[in-house]
């Protein structure tokens, strides 16, 4: 059987961060080891997305047609949605090749499967969560399809959803088949993210009130071996000149052993590369540190969310404002660039918390102000996702009501501190201009 793999628009345009598509690569290689014929098509890499999509579709001619949405809107504050490019897509396919089999899947369908499955009738199933072995069973019996993990159906006028897996194996994890989609042509395409990565693990035991990862990958971590994870870097890096990667994981310091041993054999290996990942502040020591930035690690990301004590503990970050700012003061000590992600206007705002929380800006620029080896603070309000305690709050606060269509962007941003993050990003860039400018 033909199938086309889709990745859908998951940026804005063509001038965004963008990343390779390593979860439709690896579903790609199940159906092909499964023995159809398989292509890829990434419409983020297209000046003429929609153009381009249809001369694939027609000259390919796929008996299936493969729907991943990655995600729902760009979030960053910003108020444009990435579903309707997804809507089109599925109508565009539908319209030019009658009688094609569509299916969905990816990040962002999995947040929203029976509502995007009732806008468009023309996706004819779906698949929520991990899909590496429900996808060849499914497409070997779309006519009558068996009770698969995440496999969504319609029943008459409803969709019917079985429980997703979030057991995959990952002991026996196969590397995306990087021949079907060469990575080469994504090295040097963004300004600041590596647009290669690679996955060490899956699941998160973290339970913070906004975050739908425990949700999408389940509460246990399960992670792959760390020679095998250092062989798929070793091969992007030998085969295609691949120098800077991002380990996608929820947490990539934990646990703290595993991301030893994947810098361990980097190093071992002499291998020349850079890397960078989300860590948690309160499994980052000087020891820990030195050993990243030996491996080669270029950026240490941090998502502590909550600016004060307060903050950390509406979200459930199980995080002490010391911890952050301890990891700051480590962090600041080497060369490597920290990068830091704060939520703002978060439930229970006050003038003391905001009060607090810009001190805490300002403490972050006066530690890394020596070596001046700060990259951003990045400050959003929370994006209300369904199913988060979040959203059970905005609820019960009457931030969003039972009308309020969490598809679309909808931001915990109450009055009267609505307009706070514009006072801590005017803080924020003036201690950044000022620094590299050194005015005082």
């Amino acid at each position: 059987m033909k199938i086309l793999l889709v990745q859908t628009l998951s940026v804005e345009g063509i001038t965004q961060e963008r990343v390779y598509p390593i979860g439709v690569v690896t579903l790609a290689g199940c159906l092909r080891r499964a023995g159809h014929e398989v292509g890829i098509f990434d419409m983020n890499m297209e000046m003429d997305p929609y153009g381009a999509m249809k001369s694939r579709l027609l000259n390919f001619r796929p008996d299936v047609v493969g729907l991943s949405l990655r995600n729902i809107d760009p979030l960053a504050n910003k108020t444009s949605s990435l579903i309707p490019p997804f809507l089109v897509t599925a109508r565009m396919a539908a319209s030019l090749l009658p009688g094609v089999w569509l299916i969905a899947g990816g990040t962002g369908f999995s947040l929203f499967p029976g509502r995007l499955m009732a806008e468009v009738p023309e996706i004819h199933f779906g698949i929520v969560g991990e899909a590496e072995t429900s996808l060849p069973l499914l497409v070997s019996s779309l006519d009558r399809p068996p009770a698969l993990p995440g496999l969504c159906i319609r029943k008459g006028s409803r969709v019917m959803i079985t429980e997703p897996s979030q057991t995959a194996d990952m002991t026996s994890y196969l590397p995306p088949e990087r021949e079907l989609l060469d990575p080469s042509s994504y090295s040097d395409i963004n300004s600041y993210v590596p647009s290669i990565g690679i996955e060490t693990k899956r699941g998160c035991p973290a339970d913070c009130a906004y975050c739908v990862y425990p949700r999408l990958q389940g509460k246990s971590v399960r992670c792959r071996p760390p020679l095998a994870v250092v062989d798929e870097i070793e091969h992007l890096n030998k085969e295609y000149g691949i120098e800077r990667f991002h380990f996608t994981d929820p947490i990539v310091n934990f646990p703290e052993t595993h991301l030893h041993a994947i810098c361990n054999e980097i190093m071992r290996r002499r291998l020349k590369v850079k890397w960078g990942g989300f860590l948690r502040e309160d499994h980052f020591s000087r020891k820990n540190a030195a050993l990243y930035e030996k491996s080669g690690c270029e950026c240490f990301s941090f998502s502590p969310d909550g600016l004060c004590q307060e903050s950390l503990d509406v979200l459930g970050k199980r995080l002490r404002e010391r911890d952050v700012l301890k990891a700051a003061e480590i962090a600041a000590e080497t060369d490597v660039i920290s990068v830091y992600h704060f939520m703002v206007n978060v439930p229970g705002e006050t003038e003391a918390t905001c009060g607090k929380g810009l001190r805490t800006i300002e403490k972050i620029y006066d530690i890394h102000g020596r070596k001046r080896n700060i990259g951003a603070i990045v400050l959003n309000n929370i994006r209300i996702l369904p199913g988060t305690r979040v959203e059970r709050m905005a609820r019960e606060a009457g931030v969003i009501g039972p009308e309020t269509d969490l598809l679309y962007p909808t931001y915990y941003n109450p009055k009267p501190f609505d307009s706070f993050r514009y006072r801590l990003e005017s803080l924020h860039l003036r201690r950044n201009v000022f620094m590299w400018q050194e005015v005082e």
